[in-house]
């Protein structure tokens, strides 16, 4: 799996003009399966998320975690992260797991962070979604779960 995080002191994510979900402060998840993908990432990824301390402490450093600072997620599919641009100039996206697979991981994955104790809201598999955020920092990380 892939996640592109971004802390945030707010986002939403809206579809036909609807808010579907919120959060903030916190993280914005955008996430993805790939191919390949088993059920053990959603898991791992989401403690892996939760843990990581990439908000700032009170002497500025990036020294705490989502769980720490009592931080909310806003999870939202993005199987564009699967993008393969090697060759050409038209993005190909066959590395990205098939349509059930990936809301089924994605799924999973906005579980496995509720489950570690973050408040979580999601955006609707497959659907054409206009995300909107402020970005804190800003910070994005980019993370890859490579465990097949």
């Amino acid at each position: 799996m892939r996640a592109l995080l971004q802390r945030v002191t707010q986002a939403r994510v809206e579809v036909d003009g609807e808010t579907v979900g919120a959060c903030g402060p916190g993280l914005l998840i955008l996430v993805c399966a790939m191919e390949g993908d088993t059920a053990k990432q959603p898991a791992r990824l989401a403690a892996k998320i939760a843990k990581l301390r990439i908000f700032t402490d009170d002497a500025g450093k990036m020294n705490r975690s989502l769980r720490d600072i009592g931080g909310s997620a806003l999870v939202v599919s993005q199987f564009t992260l699967a993008a393969d641009t090697r060759s050409g100039n038209r993005p190909g996206f066959s590395q990205a797991a098939a349509p059930a697979h990936g809301k089924a991981l994605y799924e999973a994955f906005a579980e496995a962070l509720s489950g570690e104790g973050i408040p979580v809201q999601t955006g609707i598999f497959g659907a054409n979604m206009q995300v909107h955020l402020v970005n804190d920092g800003p910070v994005t990380i980019w993370l890859d779960d490579q465990i097949r």
